[in-house]
């Protein structure tokens, strides 16, 4: 554990008294006798706590608090005060630093402050670790792909991310629309606080307006507790309302007020809850023709895609299925705790041949089925019959081609083993026999 302290102080006297004290409690003490020199050791040393005087030939030490803190955010100033000068030590603090000391007071102050200073240090990195954690997994970098059409989509929602604009998602189910939503989240300034999710085609209409503004106690029959709603929830930071053109009608001029004013009513409410929330929706709907039928709101409509991404197919990016794939064996590699398989050129093709009409969820599936049944190395066989009879392809779809297919794959996953393969294939072992005879297998 890192437990250096940096003494900036020209007092020389004073200096090495601090530094006695400090060193014999098992810290490792840095000296210096002027701000710039200090600012030189902070470029070549990790130091976890500063003890800075106030008066310093070079620089004035509540100045030197936010040049400290805004270069070396997760440090801890402590400034050291005449007694006349301890207005300066409260000034410090609100400038940044950690606390002050007197000269001249008891000694034995000057250890448990310092123990504090770094337990806040500590406590910061580690809360500064874990939020880049969150963003290596939810941010932009983790978006799998490097084909032109998802490089624009990223493009553009990298832009929009560092505004409080409303977004609206476009695309298939599956394309990958709430790790968008995320990305654009903790890529902006409300990384810190929360994202919340909500599916809207999930919920009636009546509970799906408790979930998003919440309800008063007796707002419903046996209802004796008021509750919090999601948008509540996500003050300050986003919600992300997937398939938003399932919202009923009414909920609709709700939500339009939400976008207008940051206000809304609880369930059973009479005063407004008053919030602080971007929001982004997405949807696989054609708004505008919902909006034709009279199930979707015009107004909700242009106030929702003040700007629009439309996510492409991964019928559009198969060069992307390479990396994908890549990235699901690894993932599952992990989950399942095995080695990660060997994968052949035909397992890659055929996948590239299929047309993805569940798109990345889709693709996700496929791996994870191929990687339980598979033998080490991922080849076609293990792929469901619709990958690998592909319309208008080579193969057909005539049931004995499929049927002789089928058993071809069984009997290479149980290597040859032919009772077992009529027990997965669930018919006799003469009938498996015959059919072999039959198919020239």
């Amino acid at each position: 554990m890192n437990k250096t302290v940096l003494i900036i102080d020209d007092d020389k006297a004073l200096q090495m008294l601090l530094a006695r004290i400090i060193s014999k409690e098992g810290f490792d003490v840095l000296t210096a006798g002027d701000a710039q020199s200090g600012l030189k050791v902070l470029e070549k040393e990790k130091v976890m706590v500063v003890m800075s005087d106030v008066n310093l030939p070079d620089a004035n030490g509540i100045e030197l608090v936010q040049t400290i803190k805004t270069k070396y955010p997760f440090t801890e100033i402590i400034v050291i005060t005449g007694y006349g000068t301890i207005a300066d030590g409260v000034m410090a603090i609100k400038n940044g630093a950690f606390d002050y000391l007197v000269k001249g007071d008891d000694n034995t102050k000057i250890i448990p402050l310092i123990n504090k200073a770094i337990e806040k240090s500590q406590l910061q990195t580690r809360i500064d670790q874990l939020e880049n954690k969150i963003i290596d997994k939810y941010g932009f970098d983790s978006i799998i792909g490097a084909s032109p059409a998802l490089e624009a989509a990223k493009g553009l929602a990298m832009k929009v991310a560092q505004t409080d604009a409303t977004v609206l998602l476009l695309g298939e189910t599956g394309a990958g629309k709430e790790v968008f939503a995320q990305a654009i989240h903790y890529a902006s300034k409300r990384k810190n606080k929360p994202f919340v999710a909500v599916n809207c085609s999930t919920f009636g209409k009546e509970l799906l307006e408790s979930e998003l503004f919440g309800h008063k106690a007796g707002s419903f029959t046996g209802v004796t507790k008021d509750k919090q709603g999601l948008m509540e929830e996500a003050s300050g930071g986003t919600i992300f309302l997937d398939e938003v053109g399932e919202m009923s009608i009414d909920l609709q001029a709700k939500m339009l007020r939400v976008l207008e004013t940051q206000q809304f009513y609880k369930v059973g409410d009479s005063k407004p809850t008053t919030v602080d929330v971007r929001v982004i929706t997405a949807t696989n709907r054609d708004l505008h023709k919902e909006i034709e039928k009279g199930v979707f709101r015009a107004d909700l409509f242009y106030r929702l895609s003040v700007f629009q991404i439309t996510l492409p197919s991964l019928s559009e990016r198969i060069q992307d299925i390479d990396l994908l794939t890549e990235h699901f064996l690894r993932m599952f590699s992990d989950k399942m705790a095995i080695a990660k398989p060997k994968v052949t050129r035909a397992f890659l093709d055929t996948l590239k041949k299929h047309s993805w009409k569940g798109n990345i969820r889709e693709l996700r599936n496929v791996i994870e089925r191929a990687m339980i049944l598979c033998d080490g190395e991922l080849r076609p066989e293990f792929l469901p019959l619709e990958l690998t009879f592909q319309e208008g392809g080579t193969n057909s779809l005539v049931l004995e081609e499929v049927e002789k297919q089928h058993i071809k794959r069984v009997l290479n996953i149980t290597k040859g083993n032919k009772a077992e393969a009529a027990r997965v294939l669930d018919i006799g072992l003469n009938t498996l026999y015959r059919k072999i005879e039959t198919f020239n297998l």
